[in-house]
């Protein structure tokens, strides 16, 4: 295995990157973004096999119903006897199309960390606490204006061992399944004024600035609660030109 390189080199990779790219417009993040160590053992390397019958995914596949969704799934402050710890937050936004239109009963679940940046698995073994009232994950159907809500817990940056001291800026992952099972799109929330963000090689990964800019959400005060929770805001554009960038692409 080889020696892990420090923050220093993956800056001077992530500057040389946008700096061969600057006044370019990507219309995806590469695949195999070097900086990002582990891409080089995920990206496809081989063309794509079609599916002879699309539609046999959708027999097989799961499916959700109205009545599989409650209130509680989108609370992720009360699925457990006690309260968790940490800063409470609401996370507000709406779902839209290419051209602006809200796309209604759409599934969004999210996952996270706790406050002190530990999830909930067997393989997350960074020395921080766990949260016996917190599991970090929640769900909703998105509503007739296209809208989602969340309260949850302020998730806490860890470590991840892309390179020596390498610690992810506080964030959110979304999924949206679409119109089908088949149609599932992945992407993450980052909190305004991070002073992680020039570190990280997975946010970076996304070399337009513009882009990287929608991935943050908004503070915003008529969302915050009195005496409850602070608010946040961030929309999701399933494609267009002002799409939110994804995991897998747009």
């Amino acid at each position: 295995m080889s020696t892990p390189l420090p923050q220093a080199d993956i800056d001077l990779e992530i500057a040389a990157i946008r700096a061969a790219r600057e006044g370019a417009q990507a219309h995806h993040p590469d695949r195999d973004y070097a900086p990002y160590r582990s891409t080089a053992l995920r990206h496809p390397k081989q063309p794509l096999v079609p599916l002879k019958d699309p539609e046999a995914a959708e027999l097989t596949g799961p499916v959700f119903g109205v009545t599989d969704v409650t209130a509680l799934d989108a609370d992720l402050t009360r699925q457990h006897l006690g309260e968790p710890m940490g800063e409470r937050i609401t996370v507000h936004g709406r779902v839209f199309d290419r051209h602006g239109r809200p796309v209604r009963g759409q599934l969004v679940e999210i996952w996270q960390a706790n406050a002190a940046g530990r999830y909930p698995h067997q393989r997350d073994d960074h020395p921080a606490p766990l949260d016996p009232n917190f599991t970090g994950v929640g769900r909703c159907l998105t509503d007739d204006d296209g809208g989602y809500a969340f309260t949850t817990i302020k998730p806490g940056a860890y470590p991840w061992r892309n390179h020596l001291n390498a610690w992810r800026p506080a964030h959110i992952h979304f999924s949206v399944f679409g119109t089908a099972f088949t149609q599932r799109l992945v992407t993450q929330m980052y909190f305004p004024g991070d002073p992680l963000f020039p570190y990280d090689p997975i946010l970076n990964s996304v070399t337009d600035e513009r882009a990287r800019q929608r991935l943050v959400a908004a503070y915003d005060h008529d969302l915050s609660k009195p005496e409850w929770s602070l608010g946040y805001r961030w929309d999701i554009v399933l494609d267009g030109p002002a799409a939110t960038w994804m995991e897998e692409g747009r």
